[in-house]
């Protein structure tokens, strides 16, 4: 079971019907088995997705993967690859053990530190001197924005309190990547500027509704389209320019000439797209009709789940809505929390007895160690026996000790895999 406390919330058919669709979608994003059946070696050629790409005139292999996905990326590259990849690096959000050739770094989330500058510029060394024979492997995967913190000007603490601002004043990931890539040499197109004039394939494990490219960890293998100047206007738009310490923020403009790009190969592999279908068969083989939606989880996590609940509400028996996306906290207060569980604390409001919602990180991670939660009438009553004030709560954005003491929490662990933030809602 990915979800590990899968026992204990089952206590009901809609709870237990809502965590096997969670279980569903969360094994279709398996990083390792998606890779394992998706790409291919079959003598002179890499198949990639049904996609064929010679090797036959490819001097070294080397492999760069980059966020929460890259440590069992490189596992599963390696069981494919073996010798024939010359180098590599993993850089993700924690240490993988069992890798032979690719090198293991573990880098700070969701805010960086020096251990992120570090394995940039790991990762860049290793790619800057390539040939046109060679080719590079690259895994790009959520997380990757923060990991790959490489300033022209000043250290990734700078860039802490600029994306810590914007985070709480409920900036969007498309901002906020916006932002980044301007903040960094190794992202917005960099690594593929490096790369040049070696052939590069980006395997790119997407958390952006829509699947565009350059805002999927900051685009490090794509052309960006956003300029210095739209950087500028998103931090005098969140009064964020009052928190830099050095001149313009360390912006820094990203590589435009289309030479860079033309070696590279972008394909989107994995997408929240595979963990709702997923979702939406399962669901339908337990006696539901399936409403999906992959681009309305967004906005104010509060006002979202709200929405959602009502919509349930609304709903015919034996119906389920499926959400993928990403929503937005704006931070009042010193409190705990992550935007799942704010948006579940706000669907409690708003639920009645016979609906349910879910919602969690597909990363594991909202923002503290749990994945998200669920709440239904049962939920409302263990906070009514406990006295607890779930408007008290959500007012200050502290939904981690509420559900931590109702018991309605997911937990999961770092799953090593990551698309959007998946929402699960039943009427039964």
């Amino acid at each position: 079971m990915k979800i590990k406390n899968f026992s204990k919330l089952a206590t009901t058919k809609s709870r237990k019907d809502a965590l096997k669709i969670a279980e569903a979608g969360l094994w279709a994003i398996d990083t390792q088995k998606v890779i394992l059946n998706k790409i291919k070696l079959q003598k002179n050629s890499l198949v990639i997705d049904k996609k064929v790409f010679s090797l036959k005139n490819v001097k070294n292999i080397y492999v760069v993967a980059i966020g929460k996905c890259a440590g069992e990326a490189s596992l599963a590259l390696e069981k494919i690859l073996g010798k024939k990849i010359k180098a590599g690096i993993a850089l993700d959000v924690k240490t993988v053990k069992g890798l032979k050739i690719i090198k293991s770094l573990a880098g700070s989330h969701p805010l960086p530190s020096q251990k992120n500058t570090d394995g940039s510029i790991e990762i860049i060394n290793l790619i800057k001197n390539l040939i046109e024979n060679d080719l590079v492997l690259f895994v790009i995967s959520g997380g990757g924005s923060t990991l790959l913190c490489a300033p022209r000007k000043g250290t990734c603490q700078e860039e802490t309190l600029i994306v810590q601002k914007l985070m709480d004043s409920g900036a969007t990931i498309n901002e906020i990547n916006t932002v980044r890539k301007h903040l960094s040499v190794a992202r917005g197109g960099y690594l593929a500027k490096y790369t040049y004039p070696a052939k590069s394939i980006a395997l790119i494990f997407s958390d952006v509704i829509g699947n565009d490219l350059q805002f999927i960890a900051s685009g490090p293998t794509v052309k960006d389209t956003t300029t210095i100047r739209q950087a500028f206007e998103i931090l005098n738009k969140y009064n964020v320019q009052k928190v830099c310490a050095i001149e313009d923020c360390g912006l820094v403009e990203t590589p435009k000439h289309n030479e860079f790009f033309k070696p590279v190969t972008n394909l989107i592999f994995v997408s929240s797209e595979v963990a709702l279908k997923a979702m939406s068969e399962t669901a339908k083989k337990l006696g539901y009709k399936v409403k999906i939606c992959t681009t309305c989880l967004k906005g104010e996590a509060r006002d979202v789940g709200t929405k959602i609940a009502a919509e349930i509400n609304r709903s015919k028996s034996k119906t389920i809505l499926l959400y993928g996306g990403e929503t937005t906290v704006h931070v009042k207060g010193h409190s705990k929390g992550g935007r799942n569980m704010e948006l579940i604390l706000s669907a409690l409001n708003t639920i009645n007895d016979d609906s349910l919602v879910l919602s969690l990180a597909s990363d594991g991670v909202d923002n503290t160690n749990l994945a998200g939660a669920l709440c239904d009438k049962i939920t409302s009553e263990k906070a009514e026996k406990l006295k607890l004030k779930s408007i008290r709560y959500l007012t200050e954005n502290n939904s981690y000790p509420f559900f931590k003491k109702t018991g309605d929490y997911i937990l999961t662990g770092k799953t090593g895999s990551n698309v959007s933030d998946l929402v699960i809602a039943i009427r039964k």
